[in-house]
């Protein structure tokens, strides 16, 4: 993400070619910033909040084993045989 960013700012950089002053190049990546921003915030969500709310109630319903149960239980589902 970082290394796509840089990319951007440098491809928009290339246009202006020169800075008038330090302030204007911040302003530059500032605005790349809000603009990254935003596509995150409005853009394709992978989880909607429907199913976080059904397994939320679902984690509520059943009761909470101890972390040693847990724990065993998974070591026991890695020893059995494939």
């Amino acid at each position: 993400m970082p290394q796509r960013l840089i990319q951007e700012v440098r491809r928009r950089e290339k246009v202006i070619r020169i800075f008038p002053n330090i302030g204007s190049a911040w302003r530059l990546v500032g605005a790349l910033l809000a603009e990254k921003h935003e596509e995150w915030s409005t853009g394709r969500r992978y989880l909607t909040m429907d199913e976080f709310y059904e397994w939320r109630e679902k984690q509520v319903k059943e009761p909470q084993k101890p972390a040693d149960e847990r724990h065993s239980e998974s070591s026991n589902r890695t020893l059995q045989p494939a």
